[in-house]
């Protein structure tokens, strides 16, 4: 490290649901998205970063507090994160430093439908506990407001602000949801320079399209590209470095920058709609999975759409045609072509505060889409590079001679310790991070990187509260489903696209064995660290 100052600041930009392999620095040569390359030209990029959950709110809760979801307790969406789980903003807050959140955030709940499957069942002829007394853990959610992301709460108030610091952010600006259906301080925004705003949103209001749309979840918005969420998210990021750059010139700060696409619907705005022809737009390599090589979970969703069954509407994943996914993967290149080119406004807005040369940039996402992969489009407890591997890119102008990339396994639980550690600020006790930084240089890295995933709704023929778990090392990827008397495991550099499962073939007997004790011990390995000890023991 050269000699730089010890408090730098830090610009976090997050994109929803974004793969790896739609960004020009990841090797794609259709998608534009020379402002994110730029980053990556200036810094390392990480190609082999994989996510803790390939969820949207429990691989975001390890984002902020570096710890594994069987830890922080977010093992699905619709649980938000507790108060009592420390994030690495907060230890930043405390440090003096200021934070900012703008954009999405998704660590409490944005739905307020009532939760009916999955849940453990009650036997109304025992004695009931007192609401503390339900969970494992007592006083779980009576410590603080976790309705702040709802939109029930924000249409029922319309001066509603949450509670700050919010999980360690001081300021906020919320644009909650996806697509041109976006609420939360967005929201107020959008009203201010457009009265009757919703007459602009979803598909009912969509305006005409100069070609078929085929994609599933797709329209052609009537927000123009100045009022799309994408700009506001970018205008309040410009405004807040201003503001930052004039008020507070002699402090740090660290501020998160979250963009709700590329993530489905499929609504990019204006010149960005057409910008890709989905003609021009080739079809995966993976989409052409050899069907006598199913693996059973992903049979069960391919037969729901030759059955005519399967649900295009929802959130999880479904059987598509080819022409649906040329279709969506042009929309999403529109989508990420409008978040560079935001981007592109925050970086000069950086460079024109004089900010710039003492600010570490991080561009990451949460999870993937399978955008076509294996008859696939949006995400569900499958594995596939498409879902789990995600960008990851890290510059740092202090940082001299960086490696223009690395191979060596990271992830999202690598980000809140590698943030704390440039920032000279101690850990809290059961911290799961290591750093990017000595990843990078090839020191003190992961020898595999484990992924949780718990579903709450059984589907693909499993039963509710099924568990999937990962483990990616070398050139190999096992997974194991609970409660099945099989398995997956693919090598990585021998089938890149995942087509063959070696897990009954008898000549990897040995390595399954391999893997699978590996297995237990990263599990074992991050298990909890905390408390520590307060007394001696005998």
């Amino acid at each position: 490290m050269s000699d730089i100052p010890t408090r730098p600041n830090f610009l976090i930009f997050i994109t929803d649901q974004h793969r790896a392999d739609h960004l020009g620095c990841y090797g794609n040569d259709i998608v534009q998205t020379p402002n994110i390359d730029s980053i990556a030209n200036h810094g390392t990029r990480f190609d082999k970063f994989f996510v803790a959950c390939p969820i949207c709110m429990p691989n975001r809760a390890t984002l902020m507090t570096g710890r594994m979801p069987s830890l922080h307790g977010v093992r699905q969406n619709g649980i938000s994160l507790s108060f009592q789980e420390l994030t690495f903003t907060e230890l930043m807050l405390n440090a003096g430093y200021r934070t900012a959140l703008v954009g999405k955030s998704h660590l409490q709940g944005m739905s307020a439908t009532p939760v009916e499957i999955g849940l453990p069942k009650q036997d109304l002829n025992k004695i009931q506990p007192h609401d503390d007394l339900a969970e494992a853990k007592r006083h779980r959610w009576s410590d603080g407001c976790y309705e702040q992301e709802l939109k029930t709460t924000w249409s029922r108030d319309p001066e509603f602000e949450p509670v700050t610091p919010f999980y360690g952010f001081e300021h906020l600006a919320l644009a909650v949801g996806h697509s041109d259906r976006v609420w939360g301080h967005y929201s107020k925004w959008l009203e201010e320079r457009y009265p009757n705003s919703d007459s602009l949103r979803g598909p009912s209001n969509a305006i005409p399209s100069n070609r078929k749309i085929i994609a599933p979840q797709a329209w052609r918005t009537a927000i123009p590209e100045e009022l799309y969420p994408t700009s506001f998210i970018a205008e309040e990021t410009v405004n807040y470095l201003s503001e930052h750059a004039t008020s507070h010139p002699d402090k740090p700060f660290i501020l998160q920058c979250s963009f709700g696409d590329p993530h489905h619907p499929f609504t990019p705005p204006g010149k960005y709609f057409d910008m890709y022809d989905p003609d021009e737009v080739p079809l995966p390599e993976a989409y052409n999975h050899p069907q006598k090589n199913w693996p059973p979970q992903l049979a069960a969703i391919l037969q729901e759409r030759e059955a005519g069954k399967g649900n295009k509407n929802g959130q999880r994943a479904f059987g598509v045609s080819e022409a649906e996914v040329r279709d969506a993967i042009a929309l999403n290149y529109g989508s990420i072509t409008m978040i560079d080119d935001a981007i592109g406004r925050v970086l000069a807005a950086l460079k024109k505060n004089g900010l710039a040369q003492n600010t570490v940039i991080i561009f990451t996402t949460d999870h993937g889409d399978f955008m076509g992969d294996h008859q696939l489009l949006l995400k569900a407890a499958l594995h596939y590079q498409g879902l789990i591997r995600v960008p990851c890119i890290l510059s740092d102008p202090g940082e001299a001679n960086a490696p223009i990339s690395s191979a060596g396994y990271s992830g999202t639980i690598d980000l809140a310790g590698t943030i704390l550690a440039r920032a000279g600020i101690q850990p809290f006790n059961g911290l799961q991070s290591k750093s990017l930084f000595d990843i990078a240089r090839g020191k003190n890295g992961r020898e595999a990187i484990l992924i949780e995933e718990s579903q709450r709704r059984g589907y693909m023929g499993f039963g509710n509260n099924f568990k999937a778990r990962t483990l990616l090392h070398d050139d190999w990827r096992l997974t194991k489903y609970s409660n099945t008397g099989w398995g997956e495991i693919y090598n990585l550099k021998n089938d890149p696209n995942e087509f063959v499962n070696l897990w009954d073939e008898p000549d990897y007997a040995k390595k399954k064995s391999d893997l699978l004790e590996l297995m237990v011990n990263e599990i074992m390995d991050l298990s909890e660290m905390s408390p520590a000890a307060n007394t001696h023991g005998p």
